[in-house]
């Protein structure tokens, strides 16, 4: 019997309806953006499996520090002790992170590191003497995991449907995307910010705290906004009381270009919410950075002041160890760059795949690049299908949002295997196409 055979009589998949789907992909190994299948096939790990390998697969130095440290310490609970790679990791992070943030909460994966945030922006208020303040204000097309408090503040209409009536209300703001590069974008904001105004004023002082995707809506549809917003909405919420809640699951480490996404409008938010890339993709490890204002308000002598929230796995010795190598293979083979260098690859060839059949518009940040077809919705893409099954034949995997066809490698990727990536996406959707006489550009020679 296959290993796909075997996987279907007793496992259950994320995101997978089991009675359509495809068998899964047997992946026996995988090394650099290079994963290897049962029967000896190569595929291109387009994306970076869902966001998390930072550099690449079974990294040497990464796959070093992690059984080193599992030879000395493997776990050990993280209520009332302590160990050296937590004490440094924390050190690094703040090190790293925007100005402010000065505390660090580890948990163990993006939706857990959102749950912890949204928790301690209602208790610094309720404690601060505001416990009206429960209200978060979040994005139109926003996504920030499948816990419960995450799908509250995420937006519903694809993920969390038959929750609506367990989730709280959140009052959502219209963004302003833009196609193209949004570093260079020039759009009008003054309608989305005076709708903005006028909902923060429908908050009134229950206002708690705006959570955002800075810059890049991933589960969304990759959508992208330009920084201009992203800076002109924090300072609107502070403005009224509320705190600015980030969340990098997917930006942070460089995928934008930058450290952290925030960067690009000068955001230094109350609390920063980090997973996937922290341990360049290889163990479950998320982080919550906070300000000290926010930490000082929960001590006191009371326990119920605190806050009581914690894992099993916290702060896992191995993860963590996995995180430290990750940074410092990161600066070393000097990923930002990398970023920076896949965003002039995708300027170059992602313009000219607007003039493919049923393409509406193409967009790059960093280490994102984007095609989305014209119709169609998230549960509703036979095209993009079709499109992500003949990129396979061709060794590439993508995992298409609806309609939105997207490339997010490890940032260690070789350009040209991502601009072959391209080439095969591009010629996937002309064949898809209903019309035969629209011929993919020829990505290999393009600027």
């Amino acid at each position: 019997m296959s290993l796909a055979d075997r996987d279907r009589a007793v496992v259950w998949h994320p995101f997978t309806q089991a009675a359509t789907a495809d068998p899964p992909l047997a992946v026996v190994s995988a090394a650099g953006s290079w994963l290897q299948l049962a029967d000896g096939t190569r595929v291109f790990d387009a994306i970076s499996s869902w966001w998390t390998c930072l550099i690449g697969h079974s990294h040497p130095r990464l796959v070093a520090a992690i059984a080193d440290q599992a030879a000395r310490l493997d776990h050990v609970l993280f209520a009332g002790c302590t160990h050296p790679g937590a004490v440094e990791l924390a050190e690094k992070l703040i090190e790293r992170a925007p100005l402010g943030l000065a505390r660090v909460f580890y948990s163990d994966d993006g939706s857990t590191a959102v749950e912890v945030a949204l928790k301690m922006a209602v208790q610094f208020h309720a404690q601060n003497g505001q416990p009206q303040r429960t209200r978060f204000l979040a994005l139109e097309s926003g996504y920030h995991g499948d816990t419960f408090g995450a799908m509250s503040v995420g937006d519903p209409a694809d993920f969390a449907g038959p929750f609506a009536p367990l989730l709280w209300p959140v009052t959502r703001v219209a963004v302003p995307t833009v196609d193209g590069d949004p570093l260079a974008a020039d759009i009008d904001l003054a309608p989305a910010l005076a709708a903005l105004d006028r909902q923060l004023l429908a908050c009134g002082e229950a206002l708690a705290a705006v959570i955002v995707e800075p810059l890049v809506q991933g589960a969304g549809g990759m959508r992208l906004y330009p920084p201009a917003f992203l800076a002109a909405l924090a300072a609107r919420v502070r403005a009224h009381g509320g705190l600015v809640i980030a969340d990098e699951v997917m930006t942070g480490f460089g995928r934008t270009g930058r450290l952290f996404a925030c960067e690009h409008g000068d955001l230094s938010p109350d609390l920063l919410c980090l997973a996937k890339g922290l341990t360049g993709g290889t163990l479950p490890l998320a982080a919550t950075l906070a300000t000290e204002e926010i930490y000082t308000v929960f001590l006191g002598k009371d326990a119920r002041s605190a806050l009581l929230h914690g894992h099993s796995f916290t702060a896992n010795p191995i993860a963590c160890a996995a995180a430290l190598a990750s940074m410092r293979v990161a600066d070393d083979e000097q990923l930002v760059d990398k970023a920076r260098a896949l965003h002039a690859l995708y300027a170059g060839i992602l313009p000219p795949l607007r003039a493919l059949p049923g393409v509406q518009s193409v967009r790059w940040l960093g280490g994102i690049g984007v095609l989305e077809l014209a119709g169609g919705g998230y549960h509703d893409a036979e095209k993009s299908r079709k499109i992500r099954d003949l990129c396979l034949r061709q060794g590439v995997l993508i995992r298409p949002l609806g309609p939105v066809i997207y490339t997010l490698p490890p940032l260690g990727s070789v350009l040209a295997d991502v601009r072959r990536a391209w080439q095969v996406i591009a010629d996937a959707v002309t064949a898809t196409a209903q019309s035969g006489t629209i011929v993919a550009p020829d990505v290999e020679n393009s600027p």
